[in-house]
């Protein structure tokens, strides 16, 4: 089956940094998933490592990627992943966001980050879908949900749209091994699986405010920001909501959902 047989789903991934490549189920779960997708005609993944306003489109043709990272070893520079650019879907893309006192950007030598590329490798090995990356312009919840609204028409099109973030985020309360998180975490995303699962859409966008620890479990918002797009490209979808992956990674929530 490919993606033109029926709407894609669409996803929001807890991504990673780049050790994922080295985690003993991660790749595997990322694998399988990309498997039991219907064969995607693109990508098109927002990211939690690239805002930029106005909303911007990155590279369409293969460009190198974005090392968007520090304190790791050489071989996670020496990464590649060259997968196809997409330009008709830049097209797409900017057609459905233009419109009065709205603009698109585009950035032809920004590659691929980290949130995209380490996940998508795992997905798609062979470099063989084309792939264009999203910036997030804010994180305005209701902002970003609307702006997912507006990609929605790509899903019928073969468009696999992907929101990487992570579902809790806390470089200062990370553990030691993938066992044992802190209470604030746990509390987080045990909150998380419930609204999601009553497609509470209201109390997802006011998380600052209904979500236990939400402060804690994101210090800065950008790593759930993802899920707004992803909730608004899959809104017709919401009943079907699930989770994929779940679990810890050195103490943060790896989350990971599909609609569709």
């Amino acid at each position: 089956m490919t993606g033109e047989d029926r709407a894609m789903p669409v996803l929001y991934l807890s991504h990673g940094a780049p050790p994922l490549a080295d985690h003993p189920r991660w790749p595997g779960e990322l694998a399988a998933w990309a498997g039991a997708l219907p064969r995607p005609r693109a990508v098109l993944v927002v990211s939690a490592h690239w805002e930029t306003a106005p909303i911007a489109l990155g590279a369409t043709t293969v460009t190198p990627l974005v090392y968007d990272f520090g304190g790791f070893e050489k071989r996670y520079y020496d990464v590649t992943y060259a997968a196809p650019g997409a330009p008709e879907l830049a097209a797409e893309v900017r057609a459905l966001l233009s419109g009065p006192g709205t603009t698109v950007q585009d950035f032809p030598d920004r590659g691929l980050d980290h949130g995209a590329y380490v996940p998508l490798k795992e997905m798609y090995p062979d470099a063989d879908v084309p792939i264009l990356q999203l910036s997030i312009p804010t994180l305005d919840p209701r902002a970003l949900l609307e702006v997912g609204r507006k990609l929605a028409p790509l899903r019928a099109q073969g468009v696999l749209i992907v929101g990487s973030g992570f579902f809790t985020h806390n470089l200062r309360a990370m553990t030691g091994d993938d066992e044992h998180a802190y209470s604030f975490t746990v509390e987080f995303d045990q909150w998380g699986r419930e609204a999601l699962a009553a497609n509470d859409i209201d109390a997802l966008l006011n998380f600052r405010h209904t979500a236990p620890g939400a402060k804690l479990a994101h210090p800065r918002t950008e790593h759930f920001a993802p899920l707004f797009v992803a909730l608004g490209a899959g809104e017709s979808d919401l009943g079907t909501v699930r989770t994929v992956i779940d679990g810890y990674w050195f103490g943060m929530a790896r989350r990971s959902i599909q609609l569709g």
